[in-house]
């Protein structure tokens, strides 16, 4: 598995990264926060230290939840119930408080993933909303059985909104899918997309907009 480790200690980062790769995984060494937040699609698995040089790590932990479901298990010194509670509910699949034990670490890491693999399916080769048809194989759109021409980013973007058809969508995982990164650039970009969605599908009643976090897609 291809871990994250985000820890600003080189001591600790450099202990857990060789314990980690001695058991079969791969590990990327980060000690900033931004950097998690830039680089989180090169990982399966995210170890979060809160501690962080630049961001507080729960801060980073939000925002790496409003664009991935990846798992993350929070590493930190911060053992009182009050930041376990935050850490839980901000999105943290587990929570593991320093010192490290290694085989505990080792164990729970495989328990997360295990949880993360029983959730992913086999993917559809359609998706359908309302009268819109998407074939994610062909990348073709049909609206009431006439075919949409859509660039390929308007194609991209369709297709997260799309495959979490009636939820809330953040802008920050729509911009993390369709052009890597939820926090460098595109937002406006986003807005001209979604503009030209609405345009070309003819259907802008399915295209709502969420004050202040973001999209869904769906009739009302």
């Amino acid at each position: 598995m291809r871990i994250l480790l985000v820890e600003d200690d080189d001591g600790v980062s450099a202990a857990i990264g060789e314990f980690l790769e001695a058991n079969g995984h791969t590990v990327l060494r980060l000690r900033f926060g931004a950097d998690a937040l830039i680089r989180h699609r090169s990982g399966e698995l995210v170890l979060l230290d809160l501690g962080l040089p630049d961001l507080d790590g729960l801060d980073v932990l939000r925002k790496l939840r409003r664009v991935t479901d990846m798992p993350i298990l929070v590493l930190t010194a911060r053992s009182d119930e009050r930041s376990v509670i935050r850490g839980l509910r901000l999105g943290a699949d587990d929570y593991l408080t320093k010192p490290i034990r290694s085989g505990e670490m080792l164990a729970r890491i495989d328990a997360v993933a295990r949880r993360a693999a029983a959730r992913v399916s086999a993917p559809p080769s359609e998706l359908r909303v309302s009268d819109v048809r998407i074939e994610l194989a062909t990348r073709r759109v049909f609206v009431g059985g006439t075919r949409v021409e859509l660039t390929g980013k308007e194609f991209d973007v369709l297709v997260s909104l799309a495959s979490r058809q009636g939820a809330a969508v953040s802008r920050e995982q729509v911009l993390d899918e369709v052009w890597g990164t939820a926090y460098v650039g595109g937002s406006r970009s986003l807005d001209v997309h979604m503009a030209q969605l609405r345009q070309k599908t003819g259907r802008p009643g399915l295209f709502h907009t969420i004050r202040g976090f973001g999209y869904r897609l769906g009739e009302k």
